[in-house]
């Protein structure tokens, strides 16, 4: 019997095992960072979770299985909101890590006075205060209550002398290594005339260059036909800003998720945003995509007259 299947056929790769799900348990009392900690573990790819009642933790991770692998990094905050659900915290870990899954709980503490000025500062009400409202005595009520999962804390951080930078790089140092992660760029064109992008980190103003809208030939194509493309990256001036762009980036991108920032909108605009914009953004994009820096592009007033 012949086989149905041609020489050249390879055979079909072995299903890859599923990855272990990681599970970071962050707690601690309030004002002491909980809420930056798990922004800086979402940047990174965790699957976040806020105020999940720790009896739902088995079921989440059931659900996760069912994901294909796109959930394996759980992160969620368990904390004094919890109420009746707090005392069964510890239970419910153990149980947990009998199954085999990784699970760590991280309790973030800080002194008396930095959170007492912490919460002067910002104005809030301690979840705990009661009817007296005295932040001192909820404080002291949150520790108590936080007595059982302290204890089955596999670590704890101070966070009294840190900022918000500080405890960005120090969650993300502890929970993500020496992954590497891409920063999100945008760049966006835009013309001045329609205002500026509202959400836009960094603005770029390209309107010193010769504009294709006073040639008859070009005014009635976008800075994306290679004609207008030409003419605007033609000029010394559009060489020499284009690579001073390239460099700024290559300066600021690094730096910026160094301080905990996941996300950089760039805009580049001129008057109608329609050609020395579009063909400088075009170009800077390209630049920065050879250089392995992913960029979204968007060309918001492209179609505007």
């Amino acid at each position: 019997m012949t086989s149905r299947e041609g020489p050249d056929r390879k055979a079909p790769e072995p299903a890859r095992p599923p990855q272990e799900p990681r599970v970071v348990i962050l707690t601690g009392v309030s004002g002491s960072g909980k809420s930056t900690a798990l922004r800086a573990l979402e940047d990174a790819g965790f699957y976040c979770v806020d105020n999940l009642p720790i009896v739902f933790l088995e079921k989440l991770l059931e659900l996760s299985a069912h994901t294909a692998g796109e959930v394996t990094r759980i992160a969620l905050v368990v904390d004094a909101r919890e109420g009746r659900f707090l005392d069964e915290a510890p239970r419910v870990i153990d149980e947990v890590r009998r199954t085999g899954t990784r699970v760590e709980v991280v309790f973030f503490d800080a002194a008396d006075d930095a959170l007492l000025r912490r919460y002067s500062e910002t104005r809030r009400r301690h979840p705990l205060a009661g009817d007296s409202g005295s932040v001192s005595e909820g404080i002291a009520a949150e520790r108590k209550a936080l007595e059982g999962l302290k204890a089955s804390a596999s670590e704890v951080i101070d966070s009294s002398s840190l900022n918000v930078h500080e405890l960005k790089r120090l969650v993300h140092a502890r929970f993500v290594g020496t992954e590497v992660e891409q920063m999100g760029v945008t760049l966006v064109s835009f013309g001045f005339r329609y205002g500026l992008p509202s959400h836009a980190d960094v603005v770029l103003d390209v309107r010193f260059l010769p504009n294709p809208y006073f040639v008859p030939e070009l005014r009635p194509h976008p800075g994306t036909d290679a004609r207008v493309k030409e003419y605007v990256l033609g000029q010394q001036d559009a060489k020499a800003f284009l690579a001073r762009m390239v460099d700024l980036c290559t300066f600021l991108l690094p730096r910026y998720r160094i301080e905990g920032k996941s996300y950089l909108t760039i805009a580049v605009g001129c008057t109608g945003g329609r050609h020395r914009s579009v063909a400088i953004a075009d170009a800077l994009a390209h630049e920065l995509q050879t250089a392995g820096t992913p960029v979204r592009l968007w060309h918001r007033d492209l179609e505007k007259e």
